[in-house]
């Protein structure tokens, strides 16, 4: 009792030590009214205040009302604005809708690490100490999605499937991205020819998304299918391999990115689930814990966008995916890619916004490609850590 207490004790005062210093690092903004190009030049920008006013959050709009300006997310992060919103002194209370937002999502890293300590005791600590992590806390409200999915990942290792099919369907209808889970989900059922289950958390999950979703489909069908039909029309963006490409080869443009990326994506997929299902040793797909950070990872490099908080996605997954202290290596190359890209981007948008300084596209397109090239280096690693340890088990037997 007295280890499990420690244990909480440290998870939740190193998760306050990193929530204090992302917040030193963004309050250097919040003190400058979040101006142009200051938030670029100290790479402190934040779509919590930008998208206060952007989407009249700040006149108390409902989030959906507008087909043309209604908030690019779902349902439970637009309820998320517009609650804080409501809490809010008055229309043009920046600082104060920063920090209330900013409080909220301290707690839910708080959270979250607490998670990742019950179920990763030997690397929890590299969430809270990681740089990249630090310098995105208060980016976006990705973190209530993020807390949402773990917990799911935490249920369904302990076979609370109905639980976590619930959690998972909350936090895809907070940000899109968790829906990537149920590829190890499905696979895992299908290794333990348990297809009735699979069909049941299916069930379970698409329910709970369209019980949050329904009210917002039948009464502002437009502001709700903004966030897909915002989607569907990007181009090429920022973090990109696509945009990246652009940036290098500026006369050489990407016509279908669209089709590009989806079937970038869908060919990952395919060889994940092949690996996993066939090749992966069984302890790696018996855990969705232990499987999902190659999913995610698929999804984020083929992605049209990689915006820097993405990195609160991948990091826990990558904890999760440890198996060896050999694999900290690899983490922390990954982790300086990672940190890497998130002072290119600033200091490009920098250039674009006044300041006297910043980096040329090719940078960031440099940048780009070793946040990627480390990505795949780490999965790689762990990957190969897996098998060494299968192989390991086997010569043992």
């Amino acid at each position: 009792m007295t280890r499990v207490n420690y244990a909480t004790k440290s998870a939740i005062l190193l998760a306050l030590l990193a929530s204090l210093l992302s917040f030193a690092k963004f309050e250097h903004c919040a003190a400058r009214n979040f101006g142009s190009p200051d938030v670029y030049v100290h790479a402190c920008y934040s779509d919590l205040p930008a998208l206060f006013g952007a989407r009249a959050i700040n006149i108390h709009q409902w989030p959906y009302s507008s087909a043309t300006n209604a908030v690019e997310y779902p349902p439970v992060t637009g309820i998320v604005m517009w609650a804080t919103g409501l809490l809010t002194p008055n229309s043009d209370s920046y600082r104060f809708y920063f920090y209330l937002n900013a409080i909220l999502l301290a707690l839910l890293f708080i959270g979250s690490v607490y998670l990742l300590a019950r179920m990763r005791p030997k690397f929890w600590y590299l969430f809270p100490l990681s740089p990249a992590v630090i310098a995105s806390m208060y980016i976006n409200w990705d973190l209530w999605a993020v807390v949402s999915a773990l917990l799911a990942i935490y249920l369904f290792d302990k076979k609370s499937y109905s639980w976590s099919a619930i959690a998972l369907g909350i936090s895809i209808a907070t940000k899109f991205f968790p829906i990537v889970l149920l590829a190890p989900v499905v696979l895992i059922f299908l290794k333990r020819r348990e297809i009735s289950r699979a069909v049941n958390f299916l069930v379970i999950t698409f329910g709970t998304w369209l019980l949050i979703n329904l009210p917002f489909m039948v009464t502002t069908w437009n502001g709700w299918f903004r966030f897909f039909s915002l989607n569907a029309k990007r181009s090429a963006d920022f973090g990109s391999i696509y945009y990246a490409w652009e940036l290098a080869f500026p006369h050489q443009s990407i016509h279908s990115v669209n089709t590009l990326s989806t079937g970038l994506f869908l060919i990952l997929l395919i060889a994940l689930c092949w690996y996993c299902y066939f090749y992966a040793p069984a302890k790696a797909l018996a855990s969705l814990a232990t499987s999902s950070f190659l999913f995610v990872a698929a999804f984020t490099i083929t992605s049209k966008v990689y915006s820097p908080q993405y990195i609160l996605w991948l990091t826990p997954l990558a904890i999760l995916a440890m198996r060896g202290y050999r694999d900290r290596t690899a983490f922390w190359i990954w982790q300086a890619g990672e940190l890497l890209y998130h002072l290119a981007i600033w200091e490009f948008l920098a250039k674009f916004s006044g300041a006297k300084f910043g980096i040329p596209g090719g940078a960031l397109a440099l940048a780009t490609l070793i946040r990627v090239v480390t990505t795949v280096y780490f999965a790689h690693q762990v990957t190969l850590t897996r098998d060494a340890h299968r192989e390991a088990t086997l010569h043992r037997g």
